[in-house]
């Protein structure tokens, strides 16, 4: 039985259509409650006031979607902001997404697609359990995907990342897989290029980075925050998402 196969059918076990960053999120985009640019303490101030909407969805999945997003946007180009002022805005978010014997994350909010939308309908709050884990403790620094039925790692996706901060105030964090668990029992070791075509082709990940492989690219995430609680991104295909700190489990 081909790999892609046995990935369709535990992916359909899960009941989830699509395990990636989405690629639209236009028509969310409104006017900004929060975006302010004069002074640092106003910028911090507006920072805390976006992160307080991004707890609360996190904490108790019930902040309205709408709000979520905008706060997700607002928090993206303020962090920015900040990390042009002070690089070390980004090293410390670094620090707490992936240092310290490492970090793992519950995805709790995605923006969604509109083939999954279609699909699945609109995802917003994430319906199972899917964690990304972060270890720059490890050489090369770890990261790996999965995906649960309750506890149970149905699929499980481990590779390298890297960081690096851009002019700009974007932190990007590029990654790769090299080897996929099934079941978590079946290790697969997995060739040059084959995790991003495995994604697209069952739904796991972005044809985008397929691209990206073709030009000799990896995948990346444009990272926007991360602390003692919640982190947030937006993926190389467009979309936003939040996550929720959980116990580290990467390295299994």
């Amino acid at each position: 039985m081909k790999l892609q196969s046995v990935l369709t059918g535990l992916i359909a076990i899960s009941g989830v259509a699509a395990f990636q960053m989405p690629s639209l999120y236009g028509r969310y985009h409104r006017m900004s409650t929060f975006l302010q640019q004069s002074t640092t303490s106003t910028l911090d101030a507006s920072i805390n006031e976006a992160m307080s909407v991004l707890y609360r969805a996190a904490e108790t999945k019930s902040e309205d979607s709408d709000t979520v997003v905008a706060a997700l946007l607002d928090l993206e180009k303020l962090m920015r902001q900040k990390n042009k002022e002070d690089p070390a805005v980004a090293d410390a978010t670094l620090d707490a997404l992936a240092g310290k014997g490492g970090g793992s994350w519950r995805l709790v909010f995605t923006t969604g697609t509109i083939d999954t939308q279609k699909k699945a309908g609109r995802i917003n709050y994430f319906p199972i359990k899917a964690t990304q884990s972060f270890n720059k403790g490890e050489d090369p620094w770890l990261i790996e995907n999965g995906i649960y039925i309750g506890d149970f790692p149905l699929i499980k996706f481990k590779g390298d990342f890297d960081w690096t901060m851009q002019k700009s105030g974007v932190t990007k964090l590029t990654f790769d897989f090299t080897a996929i668990k099934l079941l978590n029992t079946f290790d697969i070791a997995l060739k040059a290029g084959e995790a991003a075509s495995l994604g697209a082709k069952t739904g796991l990940g972005s044809e985008g980075n397929v691209e990206l492989e073709k030009r000799g690219k990896r995948a990346f995430f444009n990272w926007i925050s991360a602390d003692d609680k919640i982190a947030t991104a937006r993926g190389g295909g467009g979309g936003l998402a939040l996550w929720k700190r959980v116990d580290y489990e990467g390295g299994n």
